[in-house]
């Protein structure tokens, strides 16, 4: 290998050549740092129009305020965490065993409040084969009383990896994203590729229901309506008394074991007499 001298005229146009190159990847690593500071704050936030029109944030981007688990007084930090501006739920792989070697027993993620007529908007993403879901319309009291003490009993808004092939042939239709879970299949539903955030809307004016994904109505149907009713009796729900009936219900994040975030959640309230 050929050495310069320090006087040689190469050896500094090499070493200012270095320098370029390192103030270069330092000025990149801090345009990347400020590009994610500009999109968090970006994220979990409400523009003028929508305060004006009486949005508000159910998650702030920073903390759980405002959430707890179902049939418990905090949140399990073990499978629930806020990463990068939106709340994680770990998959199962990375949820630490109790000191005895035995998996924790995990929780749904719910509001501490009530809703009944809103509009709810949400972001989300899973990975590979990924299913979870958001649930509405859910009582603690019911859940518990039919169901177990941390999962949610509810309508289910349901978000999954449709393409992937562990689901070929083996789901109802009504199985797929944005169904209303078990009951009501999705309609021109379009999920975006795995890794990307979607869109997801929840409007509930009245006795009538709305899904909407990525800008487009999947879902539509009204509480009360001989439709729902049937097709609630051929669902798996049919046993549990009340399920069907409106009321001021929670919002739920189910805990499944894939991954899944969620982030941009944010509800506006309807007023009947509006």
């Amino acid at each position: 290998m050929k050495y310069y001298k320090k006087s040689h005229p190469w050896y500094w146009a090499i070493s200012f050549i270095v320098v370029l190159v390192f103030i270069g990847c330092k000025l990149k690593e801090e345009r990347r740092v400020e590009e994610v500071k500009l999109v968090e704050e970006v994220n979990n936030s409400l523009t003028h129009l929508e305060k004006e029109q009486g949005w508000e944030l159910l998650f702030d981007g920073v903390s759980f305020t405002g959430w707890r688990g179902l049939g418990r007084k905090n949140v399990q930090n073990e499978l629930w965490k806020i990463e990068d501006g939106s709340i994680r739920k770990l998959n199962s792989g990375e949820v630490p065993s109790m000191p005895d070697g035995q998996p924790i027993e995990g929780g749904d993620l719910m509001t501490i409040d009530t809703f009944d007529n809103y509009e709810l908007y949400f972001e989300w993403k899973i990975l590979k084969a990924g299913n979870t879901g958001l649930k509405y319309n859910v009582s603690e009291e019911i859940s518990q009383k039919y169901g177990s003490e941390y999962s949610a009993l509810g309508f289910e808004y349901q978000l999954l990896d449709d393409s992937d092939t562990l689901y070929a042939g083996k789901l109802k239709p009504s199985q797929y994203t944005g169904s209303l879970y078990d009951m009501i299949a999705a309609e021109n539903a379009t999920v975006r590729p795995i890794g990307m955030f979607n869109s997801s809307r929840i409007l509930i004016n009245g006795e009538q229901v709305e899904h909407w994904l990525n800008g487009k109505k999947v879902v539509t149907y009204e509480f009360g309506s001989q439709h729902l009713d049937s097709l609630f009796k051929k669902s798996k729900y049919v046993d549990i008394p009340g399920f069907l009936e409106k009321r001021n219900g929670h919002i739920v994040l189910q805990n499944h074991k894939d991954d899944a975030w969620f982030r941009n959640i944010k509800i506006r309230k309807i007023k009947m007499d509006d």
